[in-house]
Order: structure tokens, then C-alpha cells, then sequence
């Protein structure tokens, strides 16, 4: 199975870059993995946040291949624990899934278009987090899912 990461923003800051590669590199070590950054529209600073979402929707969803299973990162999913991920990504392993995305939105979420088509929406938490800061939460607890999948011990339950 292939994990993909996409986000909608510019490249990673400093603070996240080193964080998100390492765990990216460790994440290596189960499953392919790639990131794509998706960028801001350039008109986005004109665009009400609905119009954003739509114009972000439409170079979101002709990427998604049919048979991807895509991941929405959104407020309103459901919350998981790390084992709850664990047993997620196996349980996608398992069905054969060929690519996992998951998706974190721009500044203002996903269009309603995305998340319909989204075959899981989860959110990593109540709190508000910066996009990028999400990105390494996202990379270190796929790894961390990783290692309880394979009875490691980076994990303490």
C-alpha cells in the first residue's frame, strides 16, 4: 500500500521541514510514501472562502484516482487513537487499498464536493492546529501507527 500526504499551502517552514522528513523517512520503512503540496491558487487573497474551497476542490478532485481511499483531515470527522490508526491502516492494508491519501485542507477546510467524496473524514483533534504544524502531527502519528502495527517499541500504551 502507498500513503500519500497532501496539503494545500506552500512548502513546509523550518520548524516543521526537519520533523515531517524524519518521520517521512521512518514512515519509509512500512509503506511508500509520497507528499504533495498543493498550491494556494494565486487569486485566493480575492476569493471568499466559499470560492476558494471550490476553485482548491477543483484541482483536488481530478487528481484522486477511483480506486483511492481518501482521508479528509476536517474538524467535524471522527477522532481515532493511535491504536484506532493502527488498526485503521491495517485494516486498509488488509482490503488491498492501493493508495491511502490523506488530505489536509487549505485555511479555510474542504469544499463540501471533497468531503463527499472523502471515504473517511477524521480529525486529529478538538484543538486548532496551524496547517503546518498538522502535517508533522500527521507524519509522526502514522509512524507511531506503523510501529504499534509491527509490535515495536516506540509506542507505550
Amino acid at each position: 500500500m502507498k500513503i500519500a500526504f497532501w496539503a494545500l499551502g506552500k512548502q513546509h517552514e523550518a520548524y516543521v521541514k526537519e520533523g515531517v522528513e524524519e518521520f517521512s523517512g521512518r514512515i519509509g520503512n512500512y509503506f511508500r510514501l509520497e507528499w504533495e503540496l498543493i498550491p494556494v491558487p494565486k487569486e485566493a487573497a480575492h476569493l471568499s472562502p466559499q470560492e476558494l474551497k471550490k476553485k482548491e476542490a477543483t484541482v483536488i478532485l481530478p487528481k484522486i484516482a477511483k480506486e483511492d481511499y481518501l482521508v479528509a483531515l476536517e474538524e467535524r470527522g471522527r477522532q481515532m487513537s493511535s491504536e484506532g490508526l493502527a488498526s485503521f491502516l491495517q485494516g486498509r492494508a488488509n482490503a488491498g487499498t492501493r493508495r491511502i491519501i490523506f488530505l489536509i485542507g487549505g485555511a479555510y477546510g474542504l469544499d463540501e464536493t471533497v468531503l463527499r467524496r472523502a471515504n473517511t473524514l477524521w480529525s486529529l483533534s478538538q484543538l486548532v492546529f496551524p496547517h503546518q504544524l498538522v502535517r508533522l502531527i500527521l507524519a509522526e502519528q502514522v509512524y507511531r501507527a506503523c510501529t504499534i502495527m509491527k509490535n515495536e517499541k516506540y509506542h507505550h500504551s
